[in-house]
């Protein structure tokens, strides 16, 4: 009898904090910068060196709790993680253990029509590590390594998921929306190309039926929403592959070779590391106050599910637009911001879905670059609707405002695109288009409705584009009569 194996995949997301300073001295957040130049005696681990915590990174920290409707601990402190590696100066990385200040939240996410709630076990702060530059393609390849201390002590939350997620569409969908609410609440710019969003999952196979978890295996490397999902798809399939040929699964961490498409070992986990955590000596706990808390819950702004559930309900979009349009705070109010001024909702989002995501993607430009502003989209869409420029002119303008900023008005003035529906004026390009095609004329009289799409094709490829089309049809009906 084949048995049925059912996944069961928990995740740990490292999220950077959007301070200005680190966590625990005055050094700038900053991303990049040359090698040790961010650096101070506190995040450098020098003798006598006491750490000061950032109150922001607190703040940050229960903003992201109440988001994810964490209960938020009144009392909680700070302990080391002692363990030796070239990038953590001080041997040692003050964390949050037995008393995070976060515990107890949930997402929710949907997939396939199915809305399913991942609880969140916790969440913590803590300190982040330097960084090693080897001298090869590898640590194993390499000849020596460099330590770059920019990175250490900039500030993170870790977020640990309960093993709620059970395939890796669920893990990839939970990812992106956690992304979005730590986004929309401005705690961290979520950029995971840069490193200021990581991922880890620990993933088992068991029977389906079965309570008791199966042998988990880490992975790491995963740096986007797309190599997390395959990841975890392959070594659902080499873990299922294993256990069906009578093998057995060695508690192990794995890396996610992007190139190759497949998990490679990294280390053998058989035994738990000792960390040795005692509390932080030089930190006092953190004791919040109530009204301070709820002073955060209060100042959060609409959140991706609110949001997108406004866009559904008052607004009339289908959930899939609501759900494109919320993916991301800043394009969220531009499509706010736009139909603020252009009162047409369903037109607003696919020129924001279709033309405008498009130049971004095939730019790659992020949206808070790029030069068009709400106003301008809802400009162009109004002077469209007055029938001022064609569909196909408006596609044009857009396209010179993306590379230049300029107003969509300013553009048409300057190129003469303004749409002919002077039916003089445009009778006697009819009348040309008429005589230079007499089969087309035949088969529209004759019954083939579509030759008369042809002639209308054929009157703006004459004006280059800039005939009305619903004149030019007038016209081209009256005169084939």
């Amino acid at each position: 009898m084949r048995v049925e194996w059912e996944t069961v995949i928990g995740l740990e997301i490292h999220a950077e904090l959007k301070t200005k300073t680190k966590i625990f001295c005055s050094c700038p957040n900053e991303f990049g910068g040359k090698e040790n130049t961010h650096v101070c005696p506190v995040c450098l681990g020098l003798p006598g060196a006491l750490p000061v915590l950032n109150k922001q990174v607190v703040e940050y920290a229960v903003r992201a709790g109440v988001a994810l409707n964490c209960a938020i601990q009144s009392y909680s402190k700070f302990d080391r993680k002692n363990y030796f590696y070239p990038d953590l100066p001080t041997a040692y990385q003050i964390s949050q253990y037995d008393l995070p200040i976060c515990r107890n939240g949930y997402l929710e996410i949907e997939v396939n029509g199915e809305k399913k709630k991942i609880r969140i076990n916790r969440i913590h702060l803590e300190e982040d590590a330097g960084k090693l530059l080897h001298s090869g393609s590898s640590i194993t390849s390499s000849q020596y390594s460099l330590a770059d201390y920019n990175r250490a002590g900039v500030p993170l939350i870790e977020i640990v998921t309960e093993p709620d997620l059970s395939s890796a569409e669920e893990a990839r969908v939970f990812l992106e929306q956690l992304r979005a609410v730590l986004e929309y609440t401005e705690v961290s710019d979520v950029k995971m190309e840069e490193g200021s969003l990581r991922c880890d999952a620990n993933i088992s196979l068991r029977p389906v039926g079965s309570t008791k978890l199966g042998t988990k295996m880490e992975i790491k490397n995963m740096n986007s929403f797309r190599a997390l999902e395959r990841a975890l798809a392959y070594e659902i399939e080499r873990q299922q592959e294993v256990l069906e040929e009578g093998g057995k699964i060695v508690q192990e961490t794995r890396a996610w070779d992007e190139g190759k498409g497949m998990t490679a070992v990294m280390r053998s986990k058989e035994e738990a590391h000792d960390y040795r955590y005692f509390p932080d000596p030089d930190l006092a706990p953190i004791i919040l106050e109530p009204e301070w808390v709820e002073e955060i819950r209060a100042s959060l702004p609409e959140l991706p599910e609110a949001r997108k559930e406004r866009l559904v309900q008052e607004l009339g979009l289908s959930a899939y637009d609501a759900g494109v349009l919320t993916a991301s705070r800043a394009l969220a109010e531009f499509f706010d911001q736009t139909v603020a001024v252009y009162n047409a909702p369903k037109v607003v989002a696919n020129w924001i879905m279709v033309e405008y995501l498009g130049l971004l993607n095939a730019n790659n430009l992020e949206l808070e670059k790029s030069k068009i502003t709400p106003k301008q989209l809802a400009t162009l869409l109004i002077v469209q609707a007055e029938g001022k420029i064609s569909g196909k002119i408006a596609k044009k303008v857009f396209a010179e405002m993306f590379a230049t900023g300029k107003d969509p008005e300013k553009i048409i003035k300057e190129k003469g695109l303004v749409q002919i529906s002077d039916e003089g004026a445009l009778a006697a390009v009819v009348d040309k288009v008429i005589a230079a095609n007499p089969q087309s004329v035949e088969d529209y009289r004759g019954g083939k409705k579509k030759a008369l799409g042809y002639l209308v094709g054929q009157v703006m490829k004459e004006t280059k584009g800039q005939a009305n089309p619903g004149v030019v049809n007038k016209l081209l009906q009256e005169k084939l009569k």
